[in-house]
Protein backbone atom coordinates (compact mmCIF):
# COMPACT_ATOMS: atom_id res chain seq x y z
CA UNK A 1 0.00 0.00 0.00
CA UNK A 2 2.43 2.80 -1.04
CA UNK A 3 2.82 5.61 -2.83
CA UNK A 4 1.87 9.59 -2.66
CA UNK A 5 2.06 9.74 1.15
CA UNK A 6 5.47 7.99 0.98
CA UNK A 7 6.82 10.07 -1.42
CA UNK A 8 5.98 12.97 0.32
CA UNK A 9 6.79 12.47 3.52
CA UNK A 10 10.15 10.75 2.08
CA UNK A 11 11.40 14.52 1.43
CA UNK A 12 11.64 14.81 5.04
CA UNK A 13 12.97 11.46 6.15
CA UNK A 14 14.44 9.61 2.56
CA UNK A 15 16.40 6.46 3.19
CA UNK A 16 19.84 6.32 2.36
CA UNK A 17 21.26 5.76 -1.72
CA UNK A 18 20.87 1.83 -2.56
CA UNK A 19 22.78 0.64 -4.59
CA UNK A 20 22.14 -2.40 -7.01
CA UNK A 21 23.56 -5.32 -5.53
CA UNK A 22 24.07 -8.15 -7.87
CA UNK A 23 23.15 -11.57 -5.94
CA UNK A 24 25.97 -13.87 -6.68
CA UNK A 25 27.65 -13.64 -3.23
CA UNK A 26 31.10 -13.46 -2.22
CA UNK A 27 31.21 -15.05 0.87
CA UNK A 28 34.07 -13.06 2.45
CA UNK A 29 36.30 -14.29 5.61
CA UNK A 30 35.44 -12.16 8.62
CA UNK A 31 37.61 -13.02 11.97
CA UNK A 32 35.59 -15.86 13.41
CA UNK A 33 35.83 -18.34 16.48
CA UNK A 34 32.65 -19.87 15.07
CA UNK A 35 33.64 -23.83 14.46
CA UNK A 36 33.37 -25.15 10.69
CA UNK A 37 30.18 -27.44 9.48
CA UNK A 38 31.64 -31.36 8.44
CA UNK A 39 30.42 -33.05 6.30
CA UNK A 40 27.51 -30.57 4.68
CA UNK A 41 26.48 -27.07 4.68
CA UNK A 42 24.89 -24.80 7.12
CA UNK A 43 21.09 -25.49 6.61
CA UNK A 44 18.68 -23.12 6.77
CA UNK A 45 14.87 -22.49 7.27
CA UNK A 46 12.34 -19.57 5.88
CA UNK A 47 9.26 -19.27 7.34
CA UNK A 48 6.81 -17.89 4.77
CA UNK A 49 7.64 -17.43 1.00
CA UNK A 50 5.85 -13.25 0.50
CA UNK A 51 8.80 -11.36 -0.97
CA UNK A 52 10.94 -11.20 2.76
CA UNK A 53 10.99 -14.82 2.56
CA UNK A 54 11.58 -15.34 -1.12
CA UNK A 55 14.56 -12.86 -1.30
CA UNK A 56 16.06 -14.38 1.86
CA UNK A 57 15.83 -17.95 0.47
CA UNK A 58 17.20 -16.97 -2.58
CA UNK A 59 20.26 -14.98 -1.28
CA UNK A 60 21.33 -18.33 1.28
CA UNK A 61 20.55 -20.75 -1.64
CA UNK A 62 22.93 -18.80 -4.19
CA UNK A 63 25.09 -18.32 -1.33
CA UNK A 64 25.79 -21.76 -0.65
CA UNK A 65 23.59 -22.51 2.51
CA UNK A 66 21.04 -25.46 2.25
CA UNK A 67 17.83 -23.38 2.18
CA UNK A 68 14.16 -24.63 3.16
CA UNK A 69 11.53 -22.55 1.76
CA UNK A 70 7.93 -22.79 3.87
CA UNK A 71 5.15 -21.46 2.69
CA UNK A 72 1.41 -22.65 3.89
CA UNK A 73 -0.80 -20.84 1.47
CA UNK A 74 -1.30 -22.23 -2.15
CA UNK A 75 -0.22 -19.99 -5.01
CA UNK A 76 -3.05 -17.55 -5.42
CA UNK A 77 -3.10 -16.91 -2.18
CA UNK A 78 -2.47 -13.26 -1.12
CA UNK A 79 -2.62 -10.51 1.59
CA UNK A 80 -4.77 -7.47 0.94
CA UNK A 81 -2.05 -5.30 -0.72
CA UNK A 82 -2.33 -2.26 -2.81
CA UNK A 83 0.65 -3.89 -5.12
CA UNK A 84 2.94 -0.43 -5.56
CA UNK A 85 6.27 -0.94 -6.14
CA UNK A 86 9.21 1.95 -6.35
CA UNK A 87 10.82 2.06 -9.85
CA UNK A 88 14.52 1.41 -8.21
CA UNK A 89 13.04 -2.61 -7.04
CA UNK A 90 12.56 -3.28 -10.50
CA UNK A 91 16.41 -3.07 -11.14
CA UNK A 92 17.68 -3.85 -7.80
CA UNK A 93 15.52 -7.60 -7.59
CA UNK A 94 15.67 -7.46 -11.48
CA UNK A 95 11.33 -7.89 -11.73
CA UNK A 96 10.35 -8.53 -15.28
CA UNK A 97 8.41 -5.93 -16.61
CA UNK A 98 5.91 -8.19 -17.79
CA UNK A 99 4.73 -8.80 -14.67
CA UNK A 100 3.49 -5.34 -13.82
CA UNK A 101 0.08 -4.79 -14.60
CA UNK A 102 -0.07 -0.70 -14.70
CA UNK A 103 2.20 1.89 -15.19
CA UNK A 104 1.04 4.71 -13.07
CA UNK A 105 1.78 7.86 -13.68
CA UNK A 106 -0.89 10.19 -12.08
CA UNK A 107 -1.62 9.95 -8.63
CA UNK A 108 -5.13 11.88 -7.39
CA UNK A 109 -5.29 12.47 -3.83
CA UNK A 110 -8.33 13.51 -2.59
CA UNK A 111 -9.06 15.35 0.86
CA UNK A 112 -11.65 15.43 3.44
CA UNK A 113 -13.95 18.27 1.67
CA UNK A 114 -12.94 16.36 -1.60
CA UNK A 115 -10.78 18.85 -2.98
CA UNK A 116 -8.75 16.45 -5.60
CA UNK A 117 -4.71 17.01 -6.53
CA UNK A 118 -3.22 15.52 -9.06
CA UNK A 119 -0.01 14.14 -8.10
CA UNK A 120 2.70 13.21 -10.32
CA UNK A 121 3.21 16.32 -12.55
CA UNK A 122 7.04 16.02 -12.67
CA UNK A 123 7.23 12.63 -13.26
CA UNK A 124 9.97 12.03 -16.32
CA UNK A 125 8.69 10.19 -19.74
CA UNK A 126 10.36 7.01 -17.99
CA UNK A 127 9.48 7.38 -14.80
CA UNK A 128 5.96 5.70 -13.10
CA UNK A 129 4.82 3.80 -10.00
CA UNK A 130 4.63 -0.06 -10.77
CA UNK A 131 1.18 -1.94 -10.07
CA UNK A 132 1.73 -5.58 -9.52
CA UNK A 133 -1.04 -8.22 -7.69
CA UNK A 134 1.08 -9.58 -5.01
CA UNK A 135 0.00 -13.54 -6.27
CA UNK A 136 1.57 -12.43 -9.39
CA UNK A 137 4.96 -11.04 -7.76
CA UNK A 138 5.16 -14.09 -4.56
CA UNK A 139 4.82 -16.42 -7.46
CA UNK A 140 7.65 -14.95 -9.40
CA UNK A 141 9.83 -14.54 -5.97
CA UNK A 142 9.31 -18.54 -4.92
CA UNK A 143 10.03 -19.40 -8.56
CA UNK A 144 13.35 -17.83 -8.43
CA UNK A 145 14.36 -18.67 -5.21
CA UNK A 146 13.70 -22.20 -6.16
CA UNK A 147 15.82 -22.29 -9.15
CA UNK A 148 18.52 -20.78 -7.11
CA UNK A 149 18.35 -24.30 -5.35
CA UNK A 150 16.20 -23.17 -2.08
CA UNK A 151 13.68 -26.39 -1.64
CA UNK A 152 9.88 -25.02 -1.20
CA UNK A 153 8.33 -27.33 1.39
CA UNK A 154 4.04 -26.61 0.82
CA UNK A 155 3.47 -26.54 4.78
CA UNK A 156 1.50 -25.47 8.05
CA UNK A 157 4.33 -24.58 10.05
CA UNK A 158 2.37 -26.09 13.73
CA UNK A 159 5.93 -25.05 16.14
CA UNK A 160 9.29 -24.02 16.39
CA UNK A 161 11.22 -26.25 19.35
CA UNK A 162 14.12 -23.52 20.61
CA UNK A 163 17.28 -25.65 21.95
CA UNK A 164 18.23 -25.49 25.32
CA UNK A 165 22.37 -25.30 24.22
CA UNK A 166 23.92 -23.05 21.57
CA UNK A 167 25.02 -25.93 19.33
CA UNK A 168 21.89 -27.90 19.50
CA UNK A 169 19.77 -27.72 16.01
CA UNK A 170 16.14 -25.92 16.14
CA UNK A 171 13.38 -28.35 14.75
CA UNK A 172 10.42 -26.99 12.75
CA UNK A 173 7.41 -28.96 12.82
CA UNK A 174 5.05 -28.84 10.36
CA UNK A 175 1.90 -30.73 8.59
CA UNK A 176 2.12 -31.23 5.03
CA UNK A 177 0.10 -33.60 3.28
CA UNK A 178 -1.91 -34.16 6.74
CA UNK A 179 0.93 -35.83 7.84
CA UNK A 180 3.19 -34.56 10.80
CA UNK A 181 6.74 -34.14 10.17
CA UNK A 182 9.58 -32.39 11.69
CA UNK A 183 12.74 -30.76 10.26
CA UNK A 184 16.10 -29.94 12.20
CA UNK A 185 18.19 -26.59 10.92
CA UNK A 186 20.49 -24.53 12.62
CA UNK A 187 18.83 -21.40 11.06
CA UNK A 188 15.62 -19.96 11.10
CA UNK A 189 14.56 -16.68 9.35
CA UNK A 190 10.52 -16.01 9.87
CA UNK A 191 8.67 -14.39 7.38
CA UNK A 192 5.83 -15.25 8.56
CA UNK A 193 3.89 -11.92 8.78
CA UNK A 194 2.36 -9.89 11.26
CA UNK A 195 1.50 -13.21 13.06
CA UNK A 196 4.17 -14.26 13.05
CA UNK A 197 4.66 -18.08 14.73
CA UNK A 198 8.43 -17.79 14.56
CA UNK A 199 8.01 -14.41 16.46
CA UNK A 200 5.92 -15.79 19.59
CA UNK A 201 8.42 -18.91 19.69
CA UNK A 202 11.34 -16.70 20.39
CA UNK A 203 9.42 -14.16 22.87
CA UNK A 204 9.67 -11.39 20.39
CA UNK A 205 7.36 -9.01 22.18
CA UNK A 206 4.06 -7.77 19.97
CA UNK A 207 3.40 -4.86 18.31
CA UNK A 208 0.65 -2.59 17.25
CA UNK A 209 -1.15 -3.69 14.34
CA UNK A 210 -3.52 -1.99 11.69
CA UNK A 211 -6.07 -3.91 10.24
CA UNK A 212 -6.28 -3.37 6.46
CA UNK A 213 -9.18 -4.49 4.38
CA UNK A 214 -9.78 -4.48 0.63
CA UNK A 215 -12.38 -5.37 -2.36
CA UNK A 216 -11.12 -6.20 -5.60
CA UNK A 217 -13.76 -4.78 -8.01
CA UNK A 218 -14.10 -5.39 -11.93
CA UNK A 219 -15.64 -2.79 -13.83
CA UNK A 220 -16.75 -2.70 -17.09
CA UNK A 221 -13.98 -1.51 -19.99
CA UNK A 222 -15.11 1.94 -19.97
CA UNK A 223 -14.56 2.77 -16.14
CA UNK A 224 -11.51 1.08 -16.25
CA UNK A 225 -9.99 3.05 -18.89
CA UNK A 226 -10.41 6.18 -16.28
CA UNK A 227 -7.78 4.07 -14.13
CA UNK A 228 -5.29 3.32 -16.82
CA UNK A 229 -2.46 5.22 -15.36
CA UNK A 230 -4.57 6.74 -12.65
CA UNK A 231 -4.78 5.81 -8.76
CA UNK A 232 -6.17 7.23 -5.99
CA UNK A 233 -5.87 7.81 -2.68
CA UNK A 234 -8.74 9.25 0.34
CA UNK A 235 -7.72 10.80 3.45
CA UNK A 236 -10.34 12.05 5.91
CA UNK A 237 -12.47 10.57 8.92
CA UNK A 238 -14.92 8.72 7.32
CA UNK A 239 -12.63 6.63 5.45
CA UNK A 240 -9.93 6.07 8.20
CA UNK A 241 -9.45 7.81 11.69
CA UNK A 242 -5.18 7.05 11.22
CA UNK A 243 -4.84 6.01 7.64
CA UNK A 244 -5.92 6.15 4.12
CA UNK A 245 -8.16 4.67 1.60
CA UNK A 246 -7.01 3.89 -2.14
CA UNK A 247 -8.53 3.06 -5.33
CA UNK A 248 -5.45 1.25 -7.26
CA UNK A 249 -5.67 -0.33 -10.93
CA UNK A 250 -5.14 -4.18 -11.33
CA UNK A 251 -4.74 -5.81 -14.89
CA UNK A 252 -8.30 -6.04 -15.52
CA UNK A 253 -9.97 -5.09 -12.03
CA UNK A 254 -9.25 -2.34 -9.67
CA UNK A 255 -8.37 -2.61 -5.68
CA UNK A 256 -10.73 -0.48 -3.12
CA UNK A 257 -9.41 -0.39 0.34
CA UNK A 258 -9.17 1.02 3.53
CA UNK A 259 -6.91 0.63 7.00
CA UNK A 260 -6.63 1.49 10.65
CA UNK A 261 -5.56 0.64 13.59
CA UNK A 262 -7.29 2.93 16.59
CA UNK A 263 -10.97 1.50 15.23
CA UNK A 264 -10.41 -1.89 13.78
CA UNK A 265 -14.05 -3.12 14.76
CA UNK A 266 -15.23 -0.27 12.59
CA UNK A 267 -13.20 -1.14 9.33
CA UNK A 268 -16.11 -2.21 7.26
CA UNK A 269 -17.83 1.32 7.90
CA UNK A 270 -15.10 2.50 6.72
CA UNK A 271 -15.05 0.21 3.63
CA UNK A 272 -18.56 1.63 2.84
CA UNK A 273 -17.38 4.95 3.20
CA UNK A 274 -14.46 4.75 0.20
CA UNK A 275 -17.04 2.91 -1.91
CA UNK A 276 -19.12 5.96 -1.60
CA UNK A 277 -16.52 8.67 -2.11
CA UNK A 278 -15.54 6.61 -5.42
CA UNK A 279 -19.12 5.61 -5.85
CA UNK A 280 -19.25 7.76 -9.49
CA UNK A 281 -16.23 5.80 -10.67
CA UNK A 282 -16.83 2.59 -9.40
CA UNK A 283 -20.54 1.91 -9.29
CA UNK A 284 -21.85 -1.45 -11.20
CA UNK A 285 -18.58 -3.21 -10.45
CA UNK A 286 -18.89 -6.53 -9.64
CA UNK A 287 -16.24 -7.58 -6.24
CA UNK A 288 -14.35 -10.28 -7.24
CA UNK A 289 -12.58 -11.23 -4.27
CA UNK A 290 -12.60 -9.77 -0.41
CA UNK A 291 -9.23 -9.56 2.01
CA UNK A 292 -8.49 -9.05 5.15
CA UNK A 293 -5.03 -8.62 6.59
CA UNK A 294 -3.45 -7.17 9.68
CA UNK A 295 -0.45 -5.42 9.20
CA UNK A 296 1.96 -4.42 11.98
CA UNK A 297 2.86 -0.57 12.66
CA UNK A 298 6.14 -0.50 13.68
CA UNK A 299 9.12 -2.88 14.44
CA UNK A 300 9.21 -5.66 16.85
CA UNK A 301 11.17 -4.84 20.64
CA UNK A 302 13.13 -8.18 19.19
CA UNK A 303 14.39 -9.02 15.71
CA UNK A 304 17.37 -10.77 16.44
CA UNK A 305 17.25 -13.84 19.09
CA UNK A 306 19.67 -16.88 19.33
CA UNK A 307 19.90 -18.12 15.29
CA UNK A 308 16.81 -16.37 14.74
CA UNK A 309 15.99 -13.21 12.38
CA UNK A 310 12.83 -11.84 11.33
CA UNK A 311 12.11 -10.36 8.50
CA UNK A 312 9.44 -8.35 6.33
CA UNK A 313 5.99 -7.92 7.98
CA UNK A 314 7.48 -10.53 11.15
CA UNK A 315 9.66 -7.91 11.98
CA UNK A 316 7.10 -4.84 11.72
CA UNK A 317 9.31 -3.58 8.52
CA UNK A 318 6.21 -1.26 7.05
CA UNK A 319 6.34 2.53 6.70
CA UNK A 320 3.85 4.38 8.73
CA UNK A 321 1.53 7.32 6.64
CA UNK A 322 1.78 4.64 3.65
CA UNK A 323 1.80 1.40 4.74
CA UNK A 324 4.73 0.27 2.22
CA UNK A 325 6.08 -3.03 3.06
CA UNK A 326 7.08 -4.92 -0.21
CA UNK A 327 9.84 -2.78 -1.29
CA UNK A 328 11.12 -3.10 3.04
CA UNK A 329 9.75 -6.78 3.05
CA UNK A 330 12.29 -7.50 -0.46
CA UNK A 331 15.08 -5.51 1.04
CA UNK A 332 15.16 -7.06 5.03
CA UNK A 333 15.31 -10.69 3.49
CA UNK A 334 17.57 -10.09 1.06
CA UNK A 335 20.18 -8.47 3.52
CA UNK A 336 19.67 -11.12 6.22
CA UNK A 337 20.19 -13.76 4.16
CA UNK A 338 23.37 -12.53 2.84
CA UNK A 339 24.04 -11.75 6.17
CA UNK A 340 24.21 -15.66 6.88
CA UNK A 341 25.83 -15.85 3.82
CA UNK A 342 28.77 -13.90 4.58
CA UNK A 343 28.69 -15.25 8.52
CA UNK A 344 28.81 -18.38 7.51
CA UNK A 345 31.32 -18.21 4.84
CA UNK A 346 29.18 -19.17 1.94
CA UNK A 347 27.65 -22.27 4.70
CA UNK A 348 30.75 -23.33 5.92
CA UNK A 349 30.73 -22.58 9.51
CA UNK A 350 27.95 -22.13 12.19
CA UNK A 351 26.70 -18.83 12.87
CA UNK A 352 25.50 -17.29 16.59
CA UNK A 353 23.50 -14.21 17.60
CA UNK A 354 26.06 -11.88 17.23
CA UNK A 355 27.11 -12.75 13.81
CA UNK A 356 23.12 -11.89 13.01
CA UNK A 357 23.27 -8.63 15.41
CA UNK A 358 26.18 -7.60 13.67
CA UNK A 359 25.52 -8.34 9.52
CA UNK A 360 21.95 -8.37 9.65
CA UNK A 361 20.08 -5.88 12.09
CA UNK A 362 22.83 -2.92 12.52
CA UNK A 363 22.96 -3.05 8.82
CA UNK A 364 19.21 -2.75 8.67
CA UNK A 365 18.87 -0.28 11.65
CA UNK A 366 21.54 1.83 10.02
CA UNK A 367 20.11 2.38 6.48
CA UNK A 368 16.21 2.26 7.82
CA UNK A 369 15.27 2.66 11.41
CA UNK A 370 15.63 6.17 11.84
CA UNK A 371 13.26 7.03 8.40
CA UNK A 372 10.84 4.59 9.97
CA UNK A 373 10.69 6.29 13.30
CA UNK A 374 10.54 9.78 11.53
CA UNK A 375 7.34 8.58 9.39
CA UNK A 376 5.76 7.59 12.84
CA UNK A 377 5.91 11.40 14.08
CA UNK A 378 4.86 12.56 10.22
CA UNK A 379 1.93 10.60 10.36
CA UNK A 380 1.03 12.23 13.66
CA UNK A 381 0.85 15.37 12.22
CA UNK A 382 -0.91 14.54 9.21
CA UNK A 383 -3.46 11.98 10.09
CA UNK A 384 -4.52 13.30 13.70
CA UNK A 385 -7.68 15.54 12.28
CA UNK A 386 -9.18 16.52 9.51
CA UNK A 387 -7.65 19.71 9.26
CA UNK A 388 -4.33 18.46 9.11
CA UNK A 389 -5.44 15.92 5.82
CA UNK A 390 -6.45 19.61 4.28
CA UNK A 391 -2.77 20.93 4.66
CA UNK A 392 -1.53 17.57 3.53
CA UNK A 393 -3.68 17.41 0.04
CA UNK A 394 -2.44 21.31 -0.02
CA UNK A 395 0.98 20.46 -0.38
CA UNK A 396 0.92 17.52 -2.38
CA UNK A 397 -0.23 20.90 -4.94
CA UNK A 398 2.98 21.96 -5.30
CA UNK A 399 5.22 20.97 -7.87
CA UNK A 400 8.73 21.10 -6.07
CA UNK A 401 7.40 19.22 -3.37
CA UNK A 402 6.20 16.58 -6.16
CA UNK A 403 9.39 16.28 -8.17
CA UNK A 404 11.71 16.13 -4.70
CA UNK A 405 9.47 13.18 -3.22
CA UNK A 406 8.81 11.22 -6.10
CA UNK A 407 12.47 11.17 -6.91
CA UNK A 408 12.88 10.15 -3.01
CA UNK A 409 10.08 7.61 -3.46
CA UNK A 410 10.83 6.07 -6.19
CA UNK A 411 14.57 5.71 -5.97
CA UNK A 412 14.76 5.22 -2.44
CA UNK A 413 17.00 7.87 -1.92
CA UNK A 414 17.33 11.72 -0.94
CA UNK A 415 16.83 13.67 -3.73
CA UNK A 416 19.31 17.19 -4.76
CA UNK A 417 17.51 19.71 -3.42
CA UNK A 418 17.24 23.37 -3.54
CA UNK A 419 17.71 25.11 -0.18
CA UNK A 420 15.91 28.46 -0.41
CA UNK A 421 12.91 25.66 -1.92
CA UNK A 422 13.66 23.68 0.75
CA UNK A 423 13.19 26.35 3.24
CA UNK A 424 9.67 27.74 1.36
CA UNK A 425 8.38 24.09 1.39
CA UNK A 426 9.13 24.18 5.42
CA UNK A 427 7.35 27.45 5.47
CA UNK A 428 4.19 26.47 3.58
CA UNK A 429 4.14 23.54 5.49
CA UNK A 430 3.74 24.99 8.82
CA UNK A 431 1.11 27.64 7.35
CA UNK A 432 -0.51 25.26 5.62
CA UNK A 433 -1.18 23.15 8.56
CA UNK A 434 -1.99 26.46 10.81
CA UNK A 435 -4.56 27.73 7.90
CA UNK A 436 -6.61 24.23 7.63
CA UNK A 437 -6.60 24.18 11.66
CA UNK A 438 -8.23 27.57 11.93
CA UNK A 439 -11.05 26.47 9.24
CA UNK A 440 -11.21 23.66 11.06
CA UNK A 441 -12.20 25.30 14.38
CA UNK A 442 -14.19 27.71 12.64
CA UNK A 443 -16.19 24.85 11.37
CA UNK A 444 -17.11 22.52 14.09
CA UNK A 445 -17.84 25.86 15.78
CA UNK A 446 -20.36 26.60 12.90
CA UNK A 447 -22.08 23.20 12.90
CA UNK A 448 -22.37 23.51 16.91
Amino acid sequence: MAAATQALLSLFAASLPTKHRPLTIRASKPATTNPPIAGRKLRAAVIGAGPAGSSAAEALAAGGVETFLFERSGPSAAKPCGGAIPLCMLDEFDIPRHLIDRHVTRMRIFSPSNLAVDFGKTLLPDEFIAMLRREVLDSFLRSRAQSCGADLISALVTDLEVPTSNDAPYVIRYISNNSQKALAVDVVIGADGANSRVAKSIKAGGYACAIAFQERIKLTDDKMEYYEDLAEMYVGNDVSPDFYAWVFPKCDHVAVGTGTVCSKQDIKVFQRAIRARANSKISGGKVIKVEAHPIPEHPRPTRVRGRVALVGDAAGYVTKCSGEGIYFAAKSGRLCGQAIVKASEGGQRMINEGDLRREYLKEWDAKYITTFRFLDLLQKVFYGSDAAREALVELCGDEYVQRMTFESYLYKKLADGNRWEDAKMVCNTIGSLMRCNILGKKMESLKL
